[in-house]
């Protein structure tokens, strides 16, 4: 059974950190791009960050560049986002997808279940 899992959120203060975790079971994430995208009440879900399954070229959106990190580790099946300086605008449920390289929703076919980040005071 392919199945995606992340991990690592919880409830921070404005201007801290999380890191999260997606692992990959079932398959291995080698072959896939993968992406984070997260979606805040009464959102649409957007695309934060991704990398390549190639040669690691990552992209970013724009409201996350400079503060967010992604990154994979191949060996652990596992790829992560580290957040830092963390806004109360980055609340939302972070989910990871895997798929083909992009910020687009309809690039992923292989979803996880989300975790809630939540950054209030």
């Amino acid at each position: 059974q392919l199945q995606l899992v992340e991990s690592g959120g919880g409830l921070v203060q404005p201007g801290g950190s999380l890191r999260l975790s997606c692992a990959a079971s079932g398959f291995t994430l080698d072959y896939y791009a993968i992406g984070w995208f997260r979606q805040a009440p009464g959102k649409e879900r957007e695309g934060v960050s991704c990398i390549s399954s190639s040669d690691g070229s990552t992209n970013y959106a724009d409201s996350v560049k400079g503060r967010f990190t992604i990154s994979r580790d191949n060996a652990k099946n596992t790829v992560y986002l580290q957040m830092n300086s963390l806004k109360p605008e980055d609340t939302a449920v972070y989910y990871c997808a895997a798929g083909d390289f992009g910020l687009e929703y309809s690039s992923y076919g292989y979803w996880g279940q989300g975790t809630q980040v939540t950054v209030s005071s």
